[in-house]
C-alpha cells in the first residue's frame, strides 16, 4: 500500500514539475513581449503628442470649429453612452481579464439605472465572450488586436465609434481599458473618450464654440504658448478646415495609445500571474517530495518490521 502511495506521489511531482516548466517558459516570453511593448509606446507618443501641437497652434491661430467631437454636452442631455471595453484574446493573466470586464459591466449598470441607454463596444475574445454569455447586446466586435496592436487597429475601432457619435446616436464614449504605469503598476481606468476634453488639449474657447469660418482662406497664427514664444503659421485651407480634418486622426491617435497601454498592461499580468505559478509548483513539488520520502520511510519500516517478525517466528519454531 505504501509502495503504491509513493509512485502516485512520484507521478504527481513530474506533473508538477512539466507544468512548471510551462509556467517558467511563459513568464519569460511575457516578460520579453513587456519590454517590446514598452518600446511601442514611447514610439508612439510623439506622434500624439505633435498632433496636440498642431491642434493647439491651430487654435490659437483664430480655429474656430463646431465640430461635434468637442462638444461636451450636459449630463441631462444624454441620453445614450457607448463603452468600449479593452481585453484579452487570452487567458493566463491574473486579474486583467475580469478587471476590465467589472469596471465596464458596473458602469454601464449605473448609466442604465440613470435612464440611459447603452451601447457596448469590445476588443478582445475575452470581453465579447463574457458579455455575450450575459445576454448584453453588443454593437461590434474587434478582436486579434491585444497581442501586438497597429495603427490599423485603432483605424478599425474608431470606424465602429466616430459614426454613432458624429450621427448623435450616442452623446458620450467612455474608454475603459488598463493603464500601463510600469512593470509592476497597472490601474484599470474608465475613461471619457468623446466628446474630447478641449481644455486638456489646450484648445481655446474660440476653437470650440465659435461660428465655423471665422477665419480666411489664409490665417496667421501669432501668439505664445504657456511655455515660451510659438511659432508663427500661415495656413492652407482655412485653420477651421484642418482643425476638423485633424480631430479624427488625434481620435485614433488616442485609440492607438491606450491599445498598446492595454498590451503592455496584458504582458506584465501575464508575467505576474506565470511569475505566481511557477512559485506555487516549487511548493507544491517541495510538499510532494516530502510526502513522498515519507511513504518511503512508511515503506522501508514497514519492510523492516515483516523481516524481524518473520525472523522471531521462525526462531521460535
Amino acid at each position: 500500500m505504501a509502495g503504491g502511495e509513493e509512485r502516485i506521489l512520484r507521478r504527481r511531482i513530474k506533473s508538477v514539475q512539466s507544468t512548471k516548466k510551462i509556467t517558467k517558459a511563459m513568464e519569460l516570453i511575457a516578460a520579453s513581449r513587456i519590454v517590446k511593448a514598452q518600446q511601442r509606446v514611447l514610439a508612439a507618443r510623439p506622434y500624439s503628442d505633435q498632433i496636440l501641437s498642431v491642434l493647439h497652434n491651430l487654435s490659437t491661430g483664430g480655429a474656430a470649429s463646431v465640430n461635434s467631437l468637442l462638444q461636451a454636452r450636459p449630463d441631462d442631455e444624454v441620453r445614450a453612452v457607448e463603452y468600449v471595453v479593452l481585453a484579452g484574446d487570452r487567458g493566463l493573466c491574473g486579474g486583467f481579464n475580469s478587471g476590465n470586464i467589472r469596471t465596464a459591466e458596473v458602469a454601464m449598470n449605473r448609466e442604465r439605472a440613470a435612464g440611459r441607454d447603452v451601447v457596448l463596444v469590445t476588443v478582445g475574445k475575452k470581453a465579447e465572450s463574457y458579455f455575450k454569455f450575459r445576454k448584453y447586446a453588443i454593437a461590434a466586435s474587434i478582436k486579434g488586436v491585444m497581442d501586438r496592436p497597429t495603427y490599423e487597429d485603432a483605424r478599425r475601432i474608431a470606424a465602429e465609434v466616430l459614426p454613432r457619435f458624429e450621427a448623435n446616436e450616442v452623446q458620450r464614449v467612455q474608454l475603459v481599458y488598463t493603464e500601463f504605469l510600469s512593470a509592476s503598476s497597472q490601474r484599470v481606468v474608465d475613461r471619457r473618450f468623446l466628446p474630447l476634453d478641449a481644455e486638456a488639449m489646450g484648445l481655446s474657447a474660440a476653437a470650440t464654440a465659435g461660428p465655423a469660418g471665422t477665419s480666411a482662406g489664409h490665417a496667421a497664427a501669432a501668439g505664445h504658448a504657456a511655455d515660451g514664444p510659438a511659432a508663427d503659421y500661415e495656413y492652407e485651407p482655412d485653420p477651421t478646415e484642418i482643425l476638423d480634418a485633424l480631430l479624427p486622426r488625434y481620435v485614433e491617435a488616442r485609440l492607438f495609445g491606450a491599445l498598446l497601454a492595454s498590451s503592455a498592461s496584458f504582458f506584465a499580468a501575464q508575467q505576474r500571474a506565470m511569475a505566481s505559478a511557477s512559485d506555487n509548483a516549487d511548493e507544491l513539488i517541495t510538499k510532494l517530495t516530502r510526502l513522498r520520502n515519507r511513504a518511503r520511510q512508511d515503506a522501508i519500516t514497514t519492510e523492516i518490521m515483516e523481516i524481524v517478525g518473520g525472523a522471531e517466528a521462525l526462531s521460535k519454531t
